[in-house]
């Protein structure tokens, strides 16, 4: 028996369009109703036919649901809650993708009193974003972790698994802020590193008369990738989740500058012992299933 029947989602853009996809290759018998506040990006699914009906508004998507997903910017996330919830059948089960837990959760619940509210967040993605970028193996063998409330119903945090769990996905529960000082070091910090040293490259283009961009090798070519993701998701991220940012931001400074003494200090030792040590942790991440274990990133060459 599948856990839901008729699912809302609200955004369409990777993580939604991929949702989408997943659902209709994984539960094909449920109905997806799309929408998002964008008229061309409405018009743009209906015309790759994302979900079985798209719809101009978002409270009219949700008339039905029994379960509905917001895939929308965190930093909007209370104020699109707020616009469905007269729509919203009372039994819904309402939850979300976004990247940190304890802000949403706590503008989720303030926006719809009584409803049945199980923040989620499925760890995967990619650089690119808009209707046509997801597909529907995003989630697959990726983890997905619930941030349920307490005292919320345990049957539902079990539908909700097993929807993700229909989709391939692994799926961890822990608490909102537990979750969102685990993610500060995870994805939040690596995200912000590479702005920085991509806008510093980007700074020093006079200086090197356009050769960090000519001669760029892996590693930078990486940051940029990852400095590629949407803006506007990356800014409400790093300000919704900024206690655990900036702890983590502290303790990677005095890292950092433990690693510039050494260097400075000709300490070979401390070098060696911390790339030792890092190239181990890369190596369980692999072993883990949650990167390729291919030459270059499993990167294609022609």
């Amino acid at each position: 028996m599948l856990p839901f029947s008729r699912v809302a989602i609200i955004g369409l853009g990777l993580i939604g369009s991929s949702l989408a996809r997943a659902i209709k290759a994984y539960m094909p018998t449920v109905r997806v109703t799309g929408h998002d506040v964008s008229a061309e990006v409405q018009a743009t699914a209906r015309r790759i036919n994302l979900c079985d009906d798209v719809t101009d508004t978002a409270g009219a998507a949700v008339l039905d649901a029994d379960l509905v997903i917001l895939c929308v910017p965190v930093g909007v996330m209370g104020a699109v809650a707020a616009d469905i919830a007269a729509d919203l059948p009372a039994d819904a089960i309402i939850s979300d993708v976004g990247s940190c837990k304890a802000e949403i959760l706590a503008a989720l619940q303030k926006a719809l009193p009584g409803q049945t509210v199980i923040p989620a967040h499925p760890v995967a993605g990619t650089e690119n974003s808009g209707p046509e970028a997801g597909f529907a193996s995003l989630f697959k063998g990726r983890w997905c972790i619930l941030t349920p409330p307490e005292n919320v119903d345990a049957m539902a945090v079990e539908r909700l698994s097993e929807f993700w769990r229909r989709l391939e996905a692994n799926v961890d529960v822990m608490d909102a802020q537990h979750h969102d000082l685990v993610l500060a070091v995870t994805s939040h910090l690596p995200h912000l590193i590479a702005y920085t040293i991509v806008g510093t490259a980007s700074d020093l283009e006079d200086v090197t008369r356009s050769e960090v961009i000519k001669y760029s090798a892996g590693g930078f070519r990486d940051f940029t990738r990852i400095a590629a993701s949407d803006p506007t998701m990356w800014r409400d991220v790093f300000l919704a989740n900024r206690d655990a940012v900036l702890e983590m931001l502290q303790r990677f400074s005095e890292d950092l500058s433990s690693l510039q003494r050494a260097i400075r200090w000709n300490d070979g030792d401390a070098l060696f012992n911390l790339f030792t040590r890092t190239r181990a942790i890369r190596r369980s991440i692999i072993e883990e299933g949650q990167d390729d274990a291919a030459p270059d990133f499993g990167r294609t060459h022609e």
